[in-house]
C-alpha cells in the first residue's frame, strides 16, 4: 500500500510539472506585428551640407517598411526593416556606395542606426538612375521604438564614391508614414 500511495503521489507531481510546461507563454503571446511605411523624398538640398556638386541633379525616394513585433504590453521584441531606394538625375556612371537611416533631425548629421546593407557598387547608375530593394534587414528593438515614436529625428540619406558621407537625404517624417498592417502574431 505504501508503494501504490508513492506511486500515485510521483504520478500526480509528474502530471503537474507537464501541465505546468505546457501551457502557452512567451512574447508573442497576445502579440501583434504592424506595418509602418515611410516614403521618403530624398534631395541634395537636405545634406548638411548641402551637395553642390555633379551629384546636385540627383533626386530620388526611399521607400521603408518598418516591420514590428510588439508582445501583449506593447513593447517591440523584434523589428526588420525593407528597403526600396530609387535615383535619379546622378551623372551617368555614378555609384552608389551605402545608404542609411541616421538619427539627426533636420540640419543635423548624426551617426549610421539602420544600414541598408548596400555594398559599393551594387548600385551602379549607368544612365543617371536606378533602384534597389533590401529586405529582412535587422533593425534592433530599442532602435525601431525610436524611429516611430519621433520619425522626423531620423533621416535617410544615399551616399556616393563622389560623396561618401551623403549625396541626397530627407527625413522620415517628410513623405509621410502609414500604417498598412495589424496581425495577430501566430502562436
Amino acid at each position: 500500500m505504501k508503494r501504490l500511495s508513492m506511486l500515485v503521489l510521483g504520478l500526480t507531481v509528474l502530471a503537474a510539472g507537464c501541465s505546468e510546461s505546457s501551457s502557452p507563454s512567451g512574447p508573442s503571446q497576445g502579440g501583434t506585428s504592424t506595418t509602418t511605411t515611410f516614403t521618403v523624398p530624398l534631395s541634395p538640398a537636405n545634406e548638411v551640407p548641402a551637395t553642390t556638386n555633379a551629384d546636385a541633379s540627383g533626386s530620388g525616394t526611399a521607400v521603408i517598411a518598418l516591420v514590428v513585433t510588439k508582445d501583449a504590453a506593447g513593447t517591440i521584441t523584434s523589428a526588420i526593416a525593407n528597403i526600396q531606394i530609387s535615383v535619379t538625375g546622378f551623372p551617368a556612371g555614378a555609384t552608389v556606395t551605402d545608404a542609411h537611416i541616421h538619427n539627426g533631425g533636420p540640419g543635423a548629421n548624426a551617426g549610421v542606426y539602420v544600414s541598408a546593407g548596400l555594398s559599393s557598387g551594387e548600385l551602379v547608375l549607368t544612365n543617371g538612375g536606378g533602384s534597389i530593394a533590401k529586405n529582412g534587414i535587422s533593425v534592433p528593438s530599442d532602435r525601431a521604438a525610436a524611429i516611430l515614436s519621433n520619425p522626423a529625428g531620423h533621416y535617410f540619406n544615399v551616399h556616393t564614391l563622389l560623396n561618401p558621407n551623403g549625396s541626397i537625404r530627407g527625413q522620415l517624417a517628410g513623405g509621410g508614414a502609414t500604417v498598412n498592417s495589424s496581425d495577430p502574431v501566430p502562436y
